[in-house]
């Protein structure tokens, strides 16, 4: 697996999903094939499950991924469906390319490490100067722009350079509300 698509948090080693899907065409990856199982409802805690099939050269790899308002954050939770689909596809894609490391994806309920002025704050919680409302202004956090510029190489023609093109300004200068907004946005198109 490429150095660039393995990241740590809290002294634990995570592959992306985008590095998981890469490796795997490049040993022959035939078919991927995602049933829903479960459609996200108040009957059943709004839980999505969806179930992947990996076909490769070597054989069939299943995998079973949930996502829920509870296991992802708030910039995800409108697209549980898609996030359920993409867990069970990395577990699918880690068993097929022999990966024992946790994707990132597959995380819930993470504790996010926010840089701000050049401390860290852990557990999401911001410094008492900046609350609720200024959100938008703070910068994206390392695991969004590591997310982001995952998805940007997956699903961006001519990858970061043409990014950052389009949006007029460096991946590491988004805001924390634009990252959000940018995730949403590539993350359908890669589902």
């Amino acid at each position: 697996m490429r150095e660039e698509y393995m990241i740590e948090r809290q002294g634990k080693r995570f592959v992306l999903y985008a590095g998981l899907l890469e490796e795997a065409h490049s040993r022959g990856l035939r078919s991927i094939e995602t049933e829903l199982l479960q459609v996200p409802a108040k009957e059943n805690g709004e839980v999505a499950i969806v179930k992947a099939m990996i076909r490769t050269e070597e054989g069939k790899f299943g995998g079973i991924g949930d996502a829920s308002p509870q296991n992802v954050n708030r910039a995800i939770a409108p697209h549980l469906i898609r996030m359920a689909e993409t867990r069970a596809k990395a577990r699918a894609l880690r068993d097929a390319i022999n990966v024992g490391v946790t994707a990132f994806e597959e995380l819930g309920g993470e504790e996010e490490v926010v840089v701000s002025s050049g401390t860290q704050e852990r557990n999401g919680q911001q410094p008492k100067a900046q609350n609720e409302e200024g959100r938008g202004e703070l910068p994206a956090t390392r695991k969004q722009l590591n997310y982001l510029e995952a998805l940007i190489s997956d699903v961006v023609e001519d990858g970061i350079g043409r990014f950052e093109e389009m949006v007029g300004k460096p991946v590491g200068e988004l805001t924390r509300e634009e990252a959000s907004e940018w995730i949403g946005r590539l993350s359908g198109r890669a589902a």
